[in-house]
């Protein structure tokens, strides 16, 4: 181990900084912020993201507060499709969060600006980024979706580079929540709710929104609209037609 003492402020990530950080935290818990779930947890919401440093659950659902409230994976390309045995089956962690920790609502959010969607555009559109082993499996079910959409048509490749990224992201988001509807393991009666995290002014100006893309499969802005409450119209948002 080294220990820079050059002066420069080390990058979060440090142990320093880590240890630090998380003072703080500890600091500014209230004396029952465990109360009720140091034993076991019941949160509303299962909520998959992409594994990326800019995307945060509990800030984006100002759950952070609120501990046991909200079941976070996180996945590359956001995705709850699992490969197990050469079969599509719903991702452990997902599951997990509806099945036994309780959840009456599944979440998807992707990200404007997603790597893993770029990665997999690149894939399918014949280059090779010649990707490690582990990284390459977890990107391959993406890969599929994309290759799904650029085959059907649903994206327009004329467009720039980041707004076929996007749109590609949307189209994931519609396909993860449509691999969820399909599945047997998750209950009919449970809510699931597709959302694009957008910190690229993609939907609008509000830097850092999750935009409402998908509703049970309903992905019709006039009809996701009338799901939102009056006055929250604003949150929903489509780039696909």
């Amino acid at each position: 181990m080294s220990h820079d003492d050059s002066g420069d402020a080390p990058a979060l990530g440090g142990l320093a900084d880590l240890l630090r950080r998380n003072r703080e935290w500890t600091d500014g818990l209230p004396d029952d912020y465990f109360e009720g779930v140091r034993d076991s947890q019941s949160p509303g919401v299962v909520s998959v993201c992409c594994s990326d440093s800019r995307v945060s659950q509990e800030g984006m659902f100002g759950a952070s507060g609120d501990a046991g409230s909200l079941f976070t994976p996180s996945s590359i390309g956001n995705k709850v499709i699992a490969i197990v045995d050469g079969e599509r089956a719903v991702d452990g962690s997902f599951q997990y969060g509806l099945a036994y920790a309780g959840a009456a609502a599944g979440v998807v959010v992707g990200h404007t600006g997603c790597g893993a969607i770029a990665t997999a555009y690149t894939i399918a559109t014949g280059e090779d980024p010649d990707l490690a082993p582990g990284i390459a499996q977890e990107v391959a079910p993406v890969v599929e979706t994309v290759e799904a959409a650029l085959d059907g048509g649903a994206v327009d490749t004329d467009a720039t580079d980041r707004e076929v990224v996007n749109r590609l992201v949307e189209y994931n988001v519609d396909a993860q929540i449509d691999f969820l509807r399909g599945s047997e393991v998750v209950a009919e009666e449970t809510d699931l709710y597709g959302f694009v995290y957008d910190f690229q002014g993609a939907y609008g100006d509000v830097d850092g929104r999750t935009v409402l893309v998908n509703v049970d499969g309903e992905t019709d802005p006039d009809a996701l609209r009338e799901e939102v409450p009056t006055g929250d119209e604003e949150f929903v948002g489509r780039l696909l037609e």
